[in-house]
Parts: C-alpha cells; sequence; structure tokens
C-alpha cells in the first residue's frame, strides 16, 4: 500500500497521537509505503482564499472558476499542490481526527476545501457529460478509512444511542466527500472512551489499529449507492423502489448490511 495519513489533533503526546505512531509502525514493519499530513504542526491553514488561487483581488473571487483555473495553470498555492501530490500518489487514504461537536475539526475541514478543488476533487463528466461523483470521481481506485476517537462510551454511538449512530455521524465525511470523489470508504473505526483510557485498554485499541490497517485491501468497503448505476432519478433521488425497507441516511447504503460492519476498537 501506499497510504497518506491525514491526522488531524493538537497535540503528539495525546492517545490519537499515539496511536497514529502505532499505525505508521506497522506500516512500515510490513513494507508498506506512507506520507504523513499532520495538519497541526505543518500550521496548516485551513482557510480558502483568493491568495490560493493567485486571484486578483480587485475582481469579485468565485471560488469554483479561480480554482480550476489555477490548477490548469498551475497557480494553486504551494502547500495545496504538495497535499495534491500526495493525495495522488496514495491509493489509500486513513483519515484521523477527534470527534469535536459532532464533526470533525476546523483544520480538516479546511484541507478538504482548500485541497479537492474543482478538476481534481470533483468537476468531470465522461465522454456523454455526465458527472462522474459518488463512487465514479476522480479519486476513484483508492481506499479511504476513517479513524475516530470520542469520549463517548460505544454503544452511545450506535443505532439507539444517545449520540447517533456512528455511520450517521460520518456520513458528511464518508459519503459525502469521500465517496463523492470516488473513493471506496472502508467501516470507521471507533476509539470510544478516548479521555478515560488506561494502559490495557490502549494496548488492545493500538492491536486492533494495527490489525485494522493492514487488513485494508482485503476489507469490504461500505456499501454505498453509486450515483450513475440507475439507483437515482434525473433529479438525484432515490428511486421509489429502492430502500423501501430503511429509512433516513440508511437508503443510501445498497445490498450489503453496513450496519454488520465493523466499526470499533473492541
Amino acid at each position: 500500500m501506499r497510504v497518506l495519513w491525514l491526522f488531524a489533533h493538537p497535540e503528539q503526546r495525546s492517545l490519537s497521537g499515539a496511536l497514529r505512531d502505532e499505525g505508521l509502525a506497522s506500516l512500515t514493519e510490513e513494507n508498506h509505503e506512507y506520507a504523513l499530513s499532520d495538519l497541526y504542526a505543518m500550521g496548516w491553514n485551513p482557510v480558502v482564499s483568493g491568495e490560493d488561487y493567485a486571484h486578483d483581488p480587485q475582481e469579485r473571487l468565485v471560488v469554483g472558476t479561480a480554482s480550476t483555473a489555477a490548477l490548469e495553470t498551475g497557480r494553486l498555492s504551494a502547500d495545496i499542490r504538495w497535499e495534491q501530490e500526495k493525495l495522488t500518489w496514495a491509493d489509500t487514504v486513513i483519515v484521523q481526527f477527534p470527534l469535536w461537536w459532532y464533526g470533525m475539526p476546523a483544520i480538516l475541514k479546511g484541507w478538504f476545501d482548500r485541497v479537492l478543488v474543482k478538476g481534481f476533487g470533483f468537476g468531470i463528466t465522461d465522454e456523454q457529460g455526465c458527472t462522474l461523483r459518488y463512487g465514479q470521481g476522480p479519486l476513484a481506485g483508492k481506499r479511504a478509512m476513517v479513524v475516530v476517537s470520542a469520549g463517548a462510551r460505544s454503544a452511545s454511538l450506535g443505532p439507539r444511542g444517545i449520540n447517533g449512530e456512528l455511520n450517521d455521524l460520518l456520513f458528511p465525511i464518508q459519503h459525502g466527500t469521500l465517496w463523492y470523489t470516488g473513493m471506496q470508504v472502508l467501516p470507521p473505526m471507533l476509539v470510544p472512551g478516548a479521555d478515560r483510557m488506561g494502559e490495557a485498554g490502549f494496548a488492545d485499541t493500538a492491536d486492533a489499529l494495527r490489525r485494522r490497517v493492514l487488513a485494508i485491501p482485503q476489507t469490504t468497503p461500505l456499501a454505498f449507492r453509486y450515483q450513475n448505476h440507475g439507483d437515482y432519478d434525473a433529479d438525484m433521488v432515490l428511486r421509489t423502489e429502492l430502500g423501501t425497507e430503511q429509512s433516513g441516511l440508511r437508503v443510501h447504503y445498497g445490498a450489503a448490511p453496513w450496519w454488520t460492519a465493523p466499526s470499533s476498537a473492541s
């Protein structure tokens, strides 16, 4: 594997940092290659601006148009180009972050905002003019897995938990970002009770992470529906005869039972 490990935690000595090191060590031991984007350590700028595209500040900024033009003419800022090169090189992406206010840290959201510009992460069409996204985007062929830590107990992030089901909480990144751009999305790994984990718990979690990382090539992805395989109508609405036994976000999963996939470190 060639892995881009995308890491978003402000403290190197955190549980997240220790688990990242375990995951990277497992890759090295098995002769896999990796690139690390440690966003806080890099001082990553998460804010989109005209400077990203060498845009004339006297002109109105239309982000999609300006970013595409900068991509095509080689005028994207150097930090964006470097992250795009890492992502192009990788065949696997691991996205690791703590769950803050039911979402990813702002610095990580800003990485996606700035790096996945139109023409690179989305916005391509086939010969018939059909937009390729949701399983068929420009990053198709890559695999991605989210590793998320939370202070909550595992059960509270289950189907009847007060915090909501984990895959529902991660739907924006797993479906709306990773799958949208074409990547196959593997079941996430949850690290629950992160703020009260002891040594024994860490050893078990580190072992689980190592196993999950090394098993990525053989892991069955989440069964998201493809946009262009006939499940959705011309308005991008799921056809009425599909998903009749499910509700909410679950209708966007196909035949495989997504809820049986492994999602925690236990």
